[in-house]
């Protein structure tokens, strides 16, 4: 029997004999290896944290104490120690474990997390609130993957350094975010790691940390001691000892009893500590360990005579479309610059470094920042395009305002992950852009449905003066038959299908769903209009006329929130032109957070693919479901479904 197999609480790891432990990392290692192979995943943080996570659940009881975690997706040796390793292969996808912190799923998961630089300041949080309720806890805040570098965390810090209680922080460096952590303070971490003292440091303490007397002396004073006697744990310009916290490292973060024996230590100090572990990203599996970044967060893969192939459909993705296409525009306009906030591989702006190295920069982990810097380029004449999930983007909404649309900057903000993500669920789907770009005057927002279009798209953007947005998903570019792509025109629809029983007036890529809709009414004898809206603002307005006047059932669709998206923008424009608007009805994500599962299936459960359009539209001209009604599946108990061929 593994030793995995019996874990079914942390009070079991507890039990396990020290001399196990190296044993139970191998095989958590060996378990999360095999599941990320068969669906995709995150898998080069996880198997850095393993023996951190191990040491963690053996010093600490979290069933009453705190551990919060930062960038929730190194958290998978956490979730096999808790209770959830008879379900991970599920991990990801629907009616599974998700593929982060989940609250819904575990005691042990106190946040849903998915966004970086949060956990010291919710730390902070928690310990203030235990103390004011009279609770017993430790807290204990995990930092990983680049994070410490986002302005919140270091927000965050600066509060923690306040507290009179225990509180302890611990950096998991990596060197790593996504892509190689980046700015001046990862260099000053990669220097003090990789000076001779850290090695000294190694030895040193695991020679001193036992011989520690603590019986009949305060833990403040072991500490002093610990620090005076390991001259290689302090620098005079240590950035944390100067916000309040006392700071202990670098240590190896891999070596499970040096861990448990500082932990022991610092568990109960009274004041705000610092540990500062030593990680690799890949640990244990050496293919991964040599390409982190490729094995951040890899789609399902094979590994034959010790080689690792990832699996692909054949398609190019939406991703890729855009690297391609931004490299073109640049390899003509010597103005363009590429910016992204530690996504270079997830926007595809890899690519683009390749081919315009000195045009391109990783601002890290500081979606502000990056925003903020594109201003500033836009301001001296260049021509900034930003690329940022959509999620992320929403990290920035006061710099998108202040520094770009109220000094009416042209920057290009380029958001993929736009819409419903897939694996990733709830914390990464980007379902809010439209509401919360659309407000900013002069604010042009776009979303294009192939790849002719995405280069459309970015053309417009680069002639246009004002800032921009579009939009595009997780997924493969269609392979459409539409031909003659027209270039894209302020505020312009464009019509790709003319019928006389509906409307579907439709944003961004679920337009190919439309077009699906509108073949299986066609097989029903149904004709339908489709329009591709191509812009959320300025709205045509035209489109808007023409459909609503013509007293037959409009349908709007959009992968986007219904609350201030697209079809609110129809009904608003088509409110302020004095039409009536009673035979509209709206599909789009309903007012609920949509789990981790296939994009295919979460498209279905919100009603935005092909078959729920066409029903939402049959059911309409049949007169069995009202029009002027949200048509998520949450408000569609009247709609019968169209009968179609499986």
């Amino acid at each position: 029997m593994s030793l995995l197999s019996t874990i079914h609480s942390p009070a079991d790891v507890r039990a396990l004999a020290a001399n196990d432990l190296p044993e139970l990392a191998e095989e958590i290692r060996e378990r999360i290896i095999s599941v990320v192979s068969n669906g995709g995943g995150h898998l080069a943080s996880n198997l850095g944290v393993t023996e951190l996570t191990i040491a963690l659940h053996r010093v600490f009881d979290f069933s009453n104490d705190r551990l919060l975690w930062d960038v929730g997706h190194q958290c998978y040796p956490h979730k096999l120690l808790t209770g959830r390793q008879d379900r991970f292969e599920t991990i990801r996808k629907g009616g599974g474990l998700s593929g982060f912190p989940s609250i819904t799923e575990s005691e042990y998961d106190l946040f849903n997390v998915g966004h970086a630089g949060t956990a010291i300041a919710t730390a902070v949080g928690m310990a203030r609130g235990d103390s004011m309720m009279n609770r017993d806890t430790r807290v204990v805040a995990l930092v990983g993957d680049a994070s410490i570098v986002n302005g919140v965390a270091f927000e965050g810090l600066n509060q923690a350094g306040t507290l009179k209680r225990q509180f302890l922080t611990i950096l998991n460096d990596n060197s790593w975010g996504i892509a190689p952590t980046q700015g001046g303070f990862a260099e000053h971490l990669a220097r003090f790691r990789s000076s001779q003292r850290y090695d000294d440091l190694k030895q040193r303490a695991k020679t001193l940390l036992p011989n520690i007397p603590l019986v009949g002396k305060a833990l403040f004073e072991a500490i002093d001691h610990l620090k005076e006697g390991i001259k290689a744990t302090m620098a005079p310009d240590q950035i944390f000892e100067q916000l309040g916290f006392q700071y202990i490292g670098p240590v190896d973060g891999h070596d499970i009893a040096h861990l448990e024996e500082l932990l022991g230590l610092l568990k109960d100090v009274s004041h705000p500590v610092l540990l500062h572990v030593h990680t690799e990203k890949g640990k244990g599996c050496q293919w991964a360990a040599d390409d982190p970044g490729t094995f951040h967060s890899p789609s399902a893969f094979d590994v034959r005579a010790g080689k690792v192939v990832i699996k692909k459909n054949g398609q190019k993705s939406w991703t890729k479309a855009f690297a391609e296409s931004l490299i073109e525009l640049a390899n003509e306009n010597e103005k363009i610059v590429a910016l992204t906030a530690a996504m270079p591989a997830g926007t595809g702006l890899n690519e683009f470094e390749k081919a315009h190295p000195d045009r391109y920069f990783d601002c890290g982990i500081a979606e502000s920042c990056t925003v903020d810097i594109a201003a500033g380029m836009a301001k001296s004449g260049m021509r900034p395009f930003v690329a940022i999930y959509s999620t992320f983007l929403q990290r920035a909404i006061d710099q998108v305002f202040q520094e770009v649309a109220l000094q009416e900057l042209p920057v290009v903000f380029c958001l993929d992950r736009a819409g419903l993500v897939g694996g990733d669920g709830a914390v990464h789907h980007g379902f809010l852009d439209i509401t919360y770009l659309r407000g900013f005057p002069g604010m042009t927002l776009m979303a294009p449905i192939d790849e002719a279009e995405l280069k459309a798209a970015l053309n417009f953007a680069l002639t246009h003066d004002g800032a921009c947005a579009l939009r595009y998903p997780r997924d493969n570019v269609p392979e459409t038959s539409i031909a003659n792509c027209p270039p894209f025109e302020h505020g312009l629809s464009r019509r790709l299908r003319s019928g006389t029983d509906a409307t579907i007036l439709s944003y961004g890529t679920v337009t190919n769903e439309a077009l699906a809709a509108a073949d299986l009414l066609e097989e029903n004898e149904i004709n339908v209009t489709v329009v591709n809206a191509r812009f959320a603002k300025p709205i045509d307005r035209r489109m808007v006329r023409e459909a609503l006047e013509g007293n037959r059932p409009v349908v709007t669709v959009e992968d986007h929130a219904l609350q201030g998206g697209f079809g609110s923008i129809v009904l608003e424009t088509a409110q302020d032109m004095g039409i009536d608007s009673s035979n509209v009805a709206r599909l789009g994500l309903p007012d609920r957070f949509i789990e981790h599962g296939s994009r295919a299936s979460q498209l279905a459960e919100a009603g935005i693919d092909a078959t729920s359009i066409a029903s939402t539209v049959l059911a309409m001209i049949e007169g069995t479901s009202a029009p002027g009604t949200d048509r998520h599946p949450d408000a569609m108990p009247s709609a019968r479904k169209l009968e179609v061929d499986s």
